[in-house]
């Protein structure tokens, strides 16, 4: 038998698909995806994200064995409720973002309403309570047009942690734990990841700019005329090769002569020559390549799903081997780690003034306002420890005195 393409219908590359753990294809969850591209239009990044939050869901149907098509008389019983409940217990532990947290149960709810209108899924019980929200917006001119909103009582708000915030969202690992997690990447994960986590923690590239950096790159970098042991990799669309960075920047990333030197060392080695052997042509100058031979990441996405599983391993690593600074660590935090120590050093060198140009340049900030949260973060670091210091020996004092009186 030979299978051959329907006429008319449209040739979707790239498609993902969601496969349960021993080897089924979920194959409601594929169609809808399926549908998104054919019927509803929707472009593949969108896709790809969607499929993300319902491959999270399966991935938590599983693990707390749950049956997706599960709504008991017990509302609490239901799988939605049990679903969200596990997503906002993940919120509160910084074990996702908040702004995940609401796609993933956004992106749920979608799916879920289309098995209800096609009646691939019809419960005895309501899956959730709908209800209808005004929304009030004003435009430039003062003039109010009321919007209504459909939600039900699974949505989740976005609800942004309170307190300083970094890119991302994220705060950086302090120079202890990012010596623990360099040793425990060092002797027991892969030695690109190893050696990805020394180049986010000491040049702070994200994870586009690192996935696309190419060894024509590195054997191009520039001595820094005023530090001899610091060189300079251009990158960007302007940079030759052109490198991956976020909104188009064109720039220079530091990086010190003993990293570039052992990045030097591992594009020539055995290891990574096989992976190079089964790369297709465009992707074999790139220093990082999987296994099998593809890019870590796509290019221009700040977001890598091979380098996010490396890191859940790696966070079952530290956990077995109590390394606290591994339970809730993020690779981007890499980043912030790095801008933090740079911001300090400058502000100490040469002042705030000086500190935000310098840290713009090295991190490819577009705006100013960005830099400014690093330098502001450390500005203000010293005065609250200071603070907590000062309340601990205030808080000490009344103790000691009420043990005194008692």
């Amino acid at each position: 038998m030979i299978w051959r393409q329907p006429e008319g219908s449209p040739i979707v590359d790239g498609l993902p698909q969601i496969f349960w753990a021993d080897g089924l294809p979920w194959r409601e969850a594929n169609l809808w995806l399926m549908l998104q591209a054919t019927e509803a239009r929707k472009d593949i990044a969108t896709i790809k994200s969607k499929s993300a939050s319902i491959y999270a869901y399966s991935k938590w149907l599983e693990e707390a064995e749950v049956d997706w098509r599960d709504f008991p008389t017990r509302e609490s019983d239901r799988c939605l409720v049990k679903y969200r409940g596990y997503l906002i217990k993940s919120r509160k532990a910084n074990l996702i973002a908040p702004s995940t947290t609401s796609q993933r149960m956004r992106v749920v709810i979608q799916f879920y309403r289309w098995l209800r209108h096609t009646s691939l899924l019809s419960p005895e019980w309501p899956m959730w309570r709908e209800s209808f929200i005004s929304i009030k917006r004003s435009n430039e001119f003062g003039l109010e047009r009321t919007f209504t909103v459909n939600t039900t009582s699974l949505s989740i708000p976005n609800k942004s942690t309170v307190g300083e915030k970094l890119e991302d969202g994220l705060f950086p690992v302090s120079e202890h734990d990012r010596a623990k997690i360099l040793e425990i990447a060092q002797s027991l994960a892969p030695r690109e990841i190893h050696l990805m986590l020394m180049v986010g923690f000491f040049t702070g590239m994200r994870i586009q700019t690192l996935a696309s950096l190419a060894i024509q790159t590195l054997e191009n970098a520039v001595e820094d005329p005023a530090t001899p042991q610091l060189y300079r990799l251009a990158v960007g669309p302007g940079a030759s090769p052109p490198v991956s960075t976020k909104n188009d920047v064109t720039g220079h990333v530091w990086i010190t002569k003993s990293l570039l030197d052992e990045l030097m060392v591992y594009c020539y080695s055995a290891e990574r020559l096989l992976r190079q052997a089964k790369a297709k042509p465009e992707n074999r100058d790139l220093v990082f390549i999987t296994r099998r031979g593809n890019p870590y990441a796509d290019r221009n996405k700040d977001r890598s799903p091979a380098i996010n599983v490396s890191m859940s391993t790696l966070r079952k690593i530290g956990r077995k081997h109590g390394i606290s600074a591994l339970k809730v660590f993020k690779f981007h935090q890499t980043r912030c780690t790095f801008a933090t120590e740079l911001a300090r050093l400058a502000v100490k060198a040469g002042g705030a003034i000086h500190a935000i140009g310098i840290v713009k340049d090295a991190l490819l900030h577009r705006d100013e306002s960005t830099t400014i949260k690093y330098i502001k973060f450390i500005e203000r670091t010293p005065i609250k420890i200071s603070m907590a210091n000062d309340f601990t020996k205030a808080f000490l004092g009344v103790t000691s005195e009420s043990h005194k009186v008692l």
